[in-house]
């Protein structure tokens, strides 16, 4: 079960940090902050499960980071 954490979280990862730097719109780097944002609970879960603390704090910083991506590319409105 750890195996499969372990690699859909780094799949995921890659995905959003490829959508990221191809920057096609901001519906799509929005998307990826999502996608990052599952990737970092998995992440989470996975650090949790083998006790490593360096790992779980990390993602647990770089959760409240995505949900800041995910609010400014999908949730918040523009200015006029």
């Amino acid at each position: 079960m750890n195996a499969l954490i372990q690699w859909t979280a780094t799949l995921l990862t890659i995905v959003a940090a490829s959508t990221i730097a191809a920057h096609i719109s901001q519906k799509a780097t929005g998307i990826a902050f999502a996608i990052f944002t599952v990737s970092s609970l998995l992440w989470i879960a996975f650090a949790a499960m083998e006790n490593d603390h360096g790992l779980l704090v990390t993602n647990l910083a770089l959760t409240a980071i995505n949900l800041l991506g995910v609010y400014r590319y999908l949730i918040r409105k523009k200015p006029a």
